[in-house]
This record gives structure tokens, C-alpha cells and sequence, in this order.
């Protein structure tokens, strides 16, 4: 229980800073500042404690909330890290990137009145603080099995299964085609919410924990997957999604429309000075943009345009604000920082000749819910109308493309391409059906949030360990 019990009435809830608008729209950087660590005692502080804890529940990955907001209100920094570490292999990437407004936070007893706990702040501020003050993971104890396991992919959920396994005594390898670790983390979520030492700093601490990772290097390419089945007692695969859904547009060739990964890609390696010389880096400085989607990557494509010093940036969506599927405070964000929505607004044409012109929209009103829980649109006839567009970037998120060596390896997979797992009770958990190889994350799942593909990988580990008998 806290210290003072009636904190949160005496101490409101409190953010940190956050970036005017006229700064924050010229630079990359993270637009949150930090907690201290007497912010962090006294938000903390707030928490009630509950007996039956809605927040660890609503958790995907059920931390201890209440436990480490105790452990940082008394100012044991460390104790708290090792417990946040304990349920979580990335919290200082959860803490920034999750929708706490729909998870965590959402679920607050304080909600009603004062103000949920600021649960995602002070997650991100209890590993940032501990590893700028030393803290390491305590791998002393731990005895090498002599298992080795190949990972191939080094998002979310291949790095939350390296950790697992590191601190279970197996060794891993992990690989990835790309020059960093981290996925999206990396390669897809723009800097200006998550700055990319934070995904380096990961590196260093895994490796520190005898993770070894092979970057640039494709599987299926540069090594068959044969040699990973041979070389290793067990494989976890974890490519994400990366075959964007395109809608039914078939102007997608025009000059001026591009798709979402490609271009937030482009822009972010540009700034890592991580030049492709067959990648073209697509820069929308001046121009009027629309962008199409209302989920994470939409707005990260609002955003980013913005920066880039875009003429105007127009949102459309096909529901209404309540419905969007991306976070609230991305779309606050977006909001603050220029761009304008257009809701109830679906998308039926591109138009232009060579190069794009404009969009052809259609409005929708909102009928019964469909399977997603959100109201389905309902065109409403005699509402076309034509938005003039210098580029279009498709938001419409992102579905598995899975290599032909999975289907080889005897890798069965789903009608839509997500790898099909066996969780039953003749199974090792996130098992395959060739029995060697195990799956998680958004291959797995779908598009999804961070916190679930880390999940994944922590269960597929789990049932790594279960499997090698160690």
C-alpha cells in the first residue's frame, strides 16, 4: 500500500514535459521529457494498491504494476528493474510506444475522477534511470545448458525470446536481415517516438547477456534454412508483417502515391545516414499530402510528413474518432501538430494521370459493430467528392508474407499466411508443425501491438525450454 494512502486526491496526476508544438515539429527527437526520481516516487505514490489489480490484468503481458510502483515510491530503483524485467523483455520500449490509454492505464481504478496512475512514464523512466546507474541483468546465477537455439528476425518477439532463453542457461543466435536490431522498433516507428539508442542500448545490454546477433544477413539468402535446422536444437522464427495492404486501388503506380512502410523506411534511415542505394528516399517537403488509414501507422505518417516540412496534411478515415484503431494520444498529437482529419470519410479512387491529383472520397455513416467490435461504414450515396492531393501515402496496415522456406521446412501455414501454431495440449507452446521450429509475433497473430509479439516470444520460449528438457 502507499506510503499516503490519499496521495492521489493531495497529488493530481502529472505528465512530464512535453514539447511545444513549434519545436518539436522541426526535430526527430522523442517529444516526451522525463520523470525525476521524485516525480517518479510521488506519481507512484498514487497508486491504491487494489487488491484485484485491473492494470496488471488489462497488461498484455500482466506486470506487476502495483508492486514496482511501490518499489520506486520507496526508491528502490533496482529492485524495481529486476521485477519489471521479470514479465517484460523490452519495458523501456513498452513504456514509450504501448496505448496505455487503452491497456494499462485504461483500466485504472483511478479513471473515474482523478486520473489514472501514469503507468506507462514511470515503466519507461524505472529501466532508463537503472541502466544510466549501472544496472545490469543479474545473470550470475544462471548455468549454461549447452542448448543452442537459432532465432531468425530480431523484432519484438525474437528478442523477448533471446532474453528468456539467456536467462534460462541456452544460448542464442539471432538473425536479421537488417542492419540494426529491433524490427519496426528500428526500422518502422519514426524517432520521434522511439529514439533509436533506446533499441542500441537493448543491443548492448543483450549481447551483454551472451546474445549473439548476425545482422545484414537474410535467411533463405545468405544461409539456407536447412543449415539453421542442422546447426541449432531448436529455431524460432519471428519475421513480423511486412506486405502492406494496398486496398482496392489500382492507381497505386502513380507518381506521388506511395505506401506507408516504404516511405517511413525511407525517412528513417535517412536520418540514420543508413543509405540504400536502392531504396529512393521520398521526401514530401511542400506538398499537399493525404494519408490514408486511422491506425499507429497512419499517424506516424502524419507525423513524419509534417516534419518533412509538408505544404498541408489531410487525414481521412473511414469511422468516426471513437472507432479509430490507432492510439488517442497519437491522434492527439497529430491534431496539435497540424494535420486535419476527415472522418467518416472512405477512400474509393486515386485520381491523376501519371501523377496523382487527388482522392476520390465517399462519405460513410457507422452501422451495427462488425467482428473487429467497431461500427461497420455505410457508404452514404450521393457523397463523392474529389480532395486534391499532391501525394497519398496508404495507410491500411500490414499482413505476413512468408518466405517459400517456411512451406519447405514443412511450416504449415494459415489461409491468410499467418504460420499456424499448435497450443494444444499435445504441444509445446507457439509449436509449429514441423516440431523443431516455433513462431510468434505478428506472423503469428497479425498486425498487432508490441507488447503482444513480446508475449509471444516470452511463450514461445517458455515452450523452447519445455521442449529441450532443460
Amino acid at each position: 500500500m502507499s506510503i499516503h494512502p490519499l496521495q492521489f486526491v493531495e497529488i493530481p496526476r502529472n505528465d512530464p514535459p512535453k514539447d511545444p508544438v513549434e519545436t518539436r515539429i522541426k526535430h526527430w527527437n522523442e517529444i516526451y521529457g522525463s520523470f525525476d526520481n521524485a516525480d517518479a516516487a510521488a506519481q507512484s505514490g498514487r497508486c491504491l494498491d487494489c487488491g484485484n489489480p485491473y492494470c496488471e490484468w488489462k497488461c498484455p503481458v500482466h506486470n506487476y504494476i502495483p508492486d514496482w510502483l511501490k518499489l520506486i515510491e520507496e526508491g528502490k530503483l533496482f529492485q524495481a528493474a529486476e521485477l519489471s524485467h521479470q514479465t517484460n523483455s523490452l519495458p523501456e520500449i513498452c513504456g514509450r510506444i504501448c496505448p496505455q490509454d487503452r491497456l494499462c492505464e485504461g483500466a485504472c481504478t483511478l479513471n473515474e475522477g482523478f486520473g489514472a496512475v501514469n503507468i506507462g512514464n514511470i515503466e519507461r523512466y524505472i529501466t532508463d534511470e537503472a541502466f544510466k546507474q549501472g544496472w545490469r541483468p543479474d545473470m550470475s546465477h544462471v548455468l549454461d545448458t549447452g542448448k543452442k537455439v537459432g532465432i531468425v528476425g530480431a523484432g519484438p518477439a525474437g528478442l523477448a525470446v533471446a532474453d528468456v532463453l539467456a536467462r534460462n542457461g541456452v544460448r542464442s543466435t539471432v538473425f536479421d536481415a537488417h542492419p540494426e536490431i529491433g524490427g519496426l522498433l528500428t526500422f518502422g516507428i519514426p524517432p520521434f517516438k522511439l529514439e533509436k539508442g533506446v533499441v542500441q542500448k537493448r543491443r548492448e545490454i543483450m549481447e551483454g547477456m551472451g546474445i549473439e546477433f548476425v545482422l545484414n544477413h537474410r535467411i533463405g539468402t545468405d544461409q539456407p534454412f536447412d543449415s539453421l535446422l542442422k546447426s541449432f536444437d531448436a529455431i524460432f522464427i519471428g519475421l513480423g508483417t511486412y506486405k502492406p495492404v494496398r486496398g482496392e486501388f489500382s492507381e497505386i503506380d502513380l507518381g506521388g502515391v506511395c505506401l506507408a512502410l516504404p516511405y517511413l523506411l525511407s525517412n528513417i534511415r535517412h536520418e540514420m545516414a543508413m543509405h540504400d542505394p536502392d531504396e529512393k528516399f521520398i521526401d514530401l517537403k511542400g506538398k499537399n499530402v493525404v494519408v490514408l488509414g486511422g491506425g499507429d501507422t497512419g499517424m506516424d505518417c502524419n507525423r513524419t510528413a509534417v516534419r518533412q516540412g509538408a505544404e498541408s496534411v489531410t487525414c481521412a478515415y473511414r469511422r468516426d474518432k471513437q472507432n479509430m484503431p490507432g492510439s488517442r494520444r497519437e491522434v492527439v498529437n497529430s491534431e496539435e501538430e497540424g494535420v486535419n482529419f476527415l472522418f467518416n470519410q472512405q477512400p474509393i479512387e486515386i485520381l491523376g494521370e501519371g501523377h496523382v491529383t487527388g482522392v476520390k472520397l465517399v462519405e460513410t455513416e457507422l452501422g451495427e459493430p462488425d467482428a473487429s467490435g467497431r461500427c461497420y461504414p455505410k457508404v452514404v450515396a450521393g457523397t463523392e467528392h474529389i480532395l486534391p492531393a499532391d501525394a497519398v501515402i496508404i495507410a491500411f496496415g500490414f499482413r505476413p508474407n512468408p518466405p517459400d522456406w517456411i512451406s519447405a521446412a514443412g511450416i504449415e501455414t494459415l489461409l491468410d499466411d499467418r504460420v499456424r501454431v499448435q497450443n494444444g495440449p499435445e504441444a509445446y507452446q507457439q509449436q509449429t508443425t514441423n516440431p523443431k521450429v516455433f513462431a510468434g509475433g505478428d506472423m503469428v497473430t497479425g498486425s498487432d501491438l508490441v507488447v503482444t509479439a513480446v508475449l509471444e516470444g516470452r511463450k514461445a520460449a517458455r515452450g523452447i525450454i519445455e521442449y529441450l528438457g532443460v
